[in-house]
């Protein structure tokens, strides 16, 4: 294919952030393999990216028809299906032992001139890169959710990344049609540790009575063009995964980062914005539908 994306890449993880990270790369011309645990979750993958892929040619973002996009695309239930891919993109959960073990198998079917990157949006890309054989063919590509609306994606390079990815990874960004924003390894990064940071004080102030949940998303769109409101991003991002990032920031950078007790009580109660029907906002049961 033309452009320097490899031309085929892997894909660990087919939830909302994966099936968005393989249409990207299928936009950009890739022949994309994405890996799930088992059949069910295969499936469910394979319809959100259909969903997203049928969104992007009704929005005119592609030609063609779905079925020729997806024509390059292959789901699996083994990792060993990444052998052909010049790179893989982890996609599971933020929990350090399944990042963990999820990136030790890819590499061990990687080949060797494949590279590896994680979507982490808070842990340590260095210490991930600590559990490789190769860290410095690793680094981080944070994509933000929705990831086919969203046009940033975060470069994390580690002390230990090589030269030669540091390179090629922004221009890789740039050719999924979005823009590079490189920063070094640090806990948050840059976009988590300031959308965190915002989110935990506009939750303090539902907590503490100052304004609705509502008119505080509105002040910061209306008055500081915010394109969504801190309390509604949140819902999106889901609570508990919040939550993860907060207590690993508070554990990394001290108690500005504590998560207030009316997140911990709205994740006990299993309200985590979208995906659950209720958070700071009420869904319908199609919101998160792809």
């Amino acid at each position: 294919m033309a452009g320097i994306v490899p031309g085929v890449v892997g894909v660990l993880g087919g939830g909302r952030m994966g099936a968005g990270i393989a249409h990207a790369f299928l936009l950009a011309g890739a022949r994309v393999v994405v890996v799930e645990r088992d059949s069910k979750s295969v499936q469910a993958a394979k319809d959100r990216i259909h969903r997203d892929l049928a969104a992007s040619l009704e929005r005119g973002a592609a030609g063609g028809s779905v079925d020729q996009w997806t024509g390059r695309l292959s789901l699996s239930v083994d990792c060993a299906d990444f052998a052909r891919a010049g790179l893989v993109v982890e996609a599971v959960p933020e929990v350090w032992d399944v990042k963990v073990a999820a990136l030790q198998e890819v590499e061990r079917h990687l080949q060797a001139g494949g590279w590896l990157a994680t979507n982490t949006s808070s842990l340590s890309v260095e210490g991930l890169a600590g559990q490789l054989r190769r860290p410095e063919r690793f680094c981080g590509l944070h994509f933000f959710n929705p990831v086919p609306a969203s046009h940033l994606v975060e470069v994390v390079l580690a002390r230990n990344t090589g030269q030669e990815l540091a390179d090629l990874a922004p221009r890789w960004v740039g050719e999924l049609g979005k823009t590079p924003v490189v920063v070094n390894d640090a806990p948050g990064f840059a976009s988590s540790r300031l959308g965190v940071a915002i989110a935990l004080e506009a939750m303090r102030m539902v907590e503490e009575g100052v304004a609705s949940a509502e008119d505080i998303d509105n002040a910061m769109k209306l008055g500081y063009k915010h394109p969504v409101g801190p309390l509604a991003l949140s819902d999106m991002v889901g609570l508990d995964v919040r939550l993860g990032i907060a207590e690993y920031l508070e554990r990394t950078l001290g108690p500005r980062f504590a998560p207030p007790r009316l997140m911990r009580d709205m994740v006990a109660r299993g309200e985590l914005g979208r995906k659950s029907g209720k958070g700071f906002f009420t869904y319908s049961p199609q919101a998160d539908a792809g």
